[in-house]
């Protein structure tokens, strides 16, 4: 694959992203999540409630797997089931947190930003994994730019990383994702729950397929 062109296209992206908060307050908030197996591609959005963290709604959808998994050009592979899954909601969450980055990237636009931009809705990434940038007092820097903060959601667990994707700031990032954890789990629970779903229906695309 020659990354060449999707390079210069999330340079093109990343020129229009904006940080700044369209939403400080969500009603609602939606997460997103992706499984791969068997060759298929599974994406699941769940919807909760940001006071209760209820369960108001999930979709989720299934594609051919576009593109092998590379490090950086997720959205490439993750994006289009999505906002398929996305698309399917007869609410839309005033907010998306996608299990991924935001401009957490070498070129400022993660799968969390890319979603933001084509949807038009702000959107926060939260990763399990850092795979750049310079670690300072739990603040993740790229080129000397502040794309991260590093938190802690369960005892004893590895950190998570959560980068603003796109119309919202770092802080109200952090607010947010922060306000919707809960134990025991470790991601956020719109996230967790939509992580939850589409695990469950890869394994059953896996046991179809072995069947």
């Amino acid at each position: 694959m020659d990354i060449r062109p999707l390079i210069k296209e999330q340079r093109k992206y990343a020129a229009r992203i904006k940080l700044q908060d369209a939403i400080s307050k969500p009603k609602t908030i939606g997460g997103a999540a992706t499984s791969c197996v068997n060759g298929k591609l599974v994406a699941a959005v769940a919807v909760i409630d940001a006071k209760t963290c209820e369960l108001i709604e999930k979709s989720t959808y299934v594609i051919e797997n576009p593109l092998p998994y590379r490090l950086h050009f997720e959205a490439y592979r993750d994006m289009p089931a999505i906002l398929e899954a996305f698309n399917l909601l007869e609410n839309d969450p005033d907010i998306l947190i996608v299990k991924g980055n935001g401009i957490l990237h070498p070129q400022k636009c993660g799968l969390a930003s890319h979603i933001g931009l084509s949807l038009n809705i702000p959107t926060i990434g939260v990763s399990d994994k850092l795979t750049l940038g310079v670690k300072e007092e739990g603040k993740i820097y790229v080129d000397s730019v502040l794309c991260a903060i590093e938190i802690t959601t369960r005892e004893h667990a590895n950190p998570l990383y959560v980068s603003p994707g796109y119309l919202v700031c770092v802080g109200t990032a952090i607010s947010i994702v922060k306000n919707v954890v809960r134990t025991p789990h470790k991601l956020p629970e719109p996230i967790h729950i939509a992580h939850k779903i589409a695990k469950k229906l890869s394994r059953k695309q896996h046991d179809v397929k072995t069947n």
